[in-house]
């Protein structure tokens, strides 16, 4: 495999942008190379600028899921684009996309639209103080809900990785106000929730866990949260950044028919272009300037491209016959296949999957929350990562991260990547 372009630009970038990388998960640190650098993808594959070809299992972390450059998508990305590509003034896709947003996500009444699932999380946090007039959240060890300095306590997705636990920056008065309980433990909330009394405005949760692996919940954990905070009048906000059309049309949320109160979205709904949303119950949502007290703006808020990419995306995926059966069929094809050589071999492996999610941990425990993620072997997942790479399939430079499917992806996709694991893990 040929480097040498990608390995000239990870040293020029490293002079001008930390760490070489502008964001910490395209870093190769972990796995103990220098990244790659993406010329160009089409579909389910990947181009380095040394001419290196792969099938790509992380999706822009996510949004692909129709694959890249998807002729529909790119069609309604060059026709809004001729019409200009920003204007900060209100246009018909935003309410398009609010309507849309709400027939296939019903807890969804009304939403806002913003630029990143960071800026979601963020604002819907605010929100939820605010609605309630309490201060302290309740997160979750190893769930990632961008890096807003409320969501920096014991993250998941890259500060898992690099083994950063909390940020530097990040004040004690947040830290005090940022409460975490376990994964799939609903007695951990039930004792915060004693312990803090009325002082708990919202609990954020990824309802399937994306950012230490994917790790989906116990039957019964979501339930119990979900009563818990309608006994206590606490807001409970799914972030679905990651999962909100992935997993279902109406998200994890339809999956497991829990209905939150607030939603935070993104990735999927602009169509692999800078997005994310929030939204929720009327009651709480009118509490948004203009309309209410609680501020919150954006320029590049609701942009026309990313709509028409985001619009477009969604209407595939709605409006196409079984294309979640065929990434159900694709997904369980590749865990099977996994299946096949971890039993043969008798490796100390299990893997995780929902949908077209999906992790293989290196340990042999059940991986169900922080502490049995941290169980992996992350030298034995750094070899594999690179002999994954030699053979053509990328995947993230973690362990600690989903990998996703798409609809482009074909049987023989699939069966080259069992086949490049069953050399790798030899």
């Amino acid at each position: 495999m040929k480097t040498k372009k990608s390995d000239d630009l990870f040293g020029r970038a490293s002079q001008r942008i930390p760490g070489g990388v502008n964001s910490p998960v395209r870093a190769f640190k972990s796995v103990g190379r220098n990244p790659i650098f993406i010329a160009r993808a089409s579909g389910s594959k990947l181009w380095d600028v040394d001419g290196n070809e792969f099938i790509d299992y992380v999706g822009s972390w996510g949004p692909m899921i129709l694959g890249h450059g998807h002729e529909k998508v790119l069609e309604a990305i060059r026709r809004t684009a001729a019409d200009g590509t920003s204007f900060g003034a209100a246009t018909a896709r935003e309410v398009e996309m609010a309507e849309l947003i709400a027939l296939l996500v019903p807890s969804i009444e009304m939403v806002r639209m913003v630029n990143s699932g960071t800026e979601a999380t963020m604002s819907a946090i605010r929100l939820a103080r605010a609605f309630t007039g309490r201060e302290k959240i309740v997160k979750f060890e190893g769930c990632y809900h961008g890096h807003a300095d409320s969501f920096l306590i014991k993250a998941g997705s890259g500060a898992m990785t690099l083994g950063i636990p909390d940020s530097p920056g990040v004040t004690r008065s947040t830290g005090n106000d940022t409460l975490t309980a376990q994964f799939n433990n609903l007695g951990s909330v039930e004792q915060i929730v004693d312990t803090y009394p009325k002082q708990i405005a919202c609990v954020i949760v990824e309802p399937i866990v994306g950012n230490m692996g994917c790790v989906p919940p116990i039957k019964g954990f979501l339930e119990g949260i979900r009563s818990l905070c309608t006994k206590h009048g606490i807001v409970l906000i799914f972030d679905e950044v990651m999962t909100g059309f992935r997993v279902a049309p109406g998200g994890a949320q339809q999956l497991y028919k829990i209905d939150p109160d607030l939603t935070t979205l993104g990735k999927v709904i602009g169509g692999g272009l800078p997005v994310g949303a929030y939204g929720g119950k009327k009651e709480i949502m009118k509490m948004i300037a203009p309309s209410g007290p609680v501020y919150q703006a954006g320029t590049l808020s609701g942009n026309p491209l990313a709509m028409a990419a985001g619009l477009a995306t969604l209407r595939i995926l709605t409006e196409t016959p079984g294309i979640y059966t065929k990434l159900e069929e694709m997904s369980s094809r590749l865990e099977n296949g996994f299946k096949r050589i971890i039993e043969r071999r008798k490796l100390p492996m299990t893997q995780n999957r929902v949908g077209s999610m999906f992790t293989l941990f290196f340990t042999s425990t059940d991986v169900i929350d922080y502490a049995t993620a941290k169980s992996s072997d992350t030298k034995k997942f750094s070899k594999y990562f690179g002999e994954m790479l030699e053979r053509g399939i990328y995947i993230a430079p973690s362990q600690f991260e989903a990998a996703f499917i798409s609809s482009a992806h074909t049987t023989s996709d699939i069966d080259k990547t069992i086949a490049a694991a069953d050399e790798s893990l030899s």
